[in-house]
């Protein structure tokens, strides 16, 4: 429990840092990602970033649209950059997701 506690406090603290002005609803859904069985092994903040990305990508991009019109996984996320990172700016991100990395 105390572990669990401690990292708890570890991706809350990530998640202040990374997005100071996200909407709760999208943190909660942020926090559960960052809290996901397969995410334990890896350091609060890279969870956090991880989870951010693809929550973003889901929920606030045509990420979706794209794959079901054929295109495949690589190629849009290509095409998301530029909304993934407009929704972490209006998030007052502290980090935007560079186009190489959009794993």
């Amino acid at each position: 429990m105390a572990a669990t506690t401690g990292r708890t406090r570890a991706i809350a603290r990530a998640l202040t840092a990374l997005l100071p002005m996200a909407p709760y609803a999208d943190i909660e859904a942020i926090r559960a990602g960052a809290g996901a069985r397969d995410m334990r092994e890896m350091p609060a903040s890279i969870a956090v970033w991880l989870a951010t990305i693809a929550h973003v990508r889901h929920a606030h991009t045509d990420y979706d649209r794209l794959l079901a019109e054929g295109y495949d996984r690589d190629a849009a996320r290509f095409f998301v950059v530029d909304e993934i990172n407009r929704t972490l700016t209006r998030w007052r991100a502290t980090r935007l997701l560079d186009g190489e990395e959009s794993e």
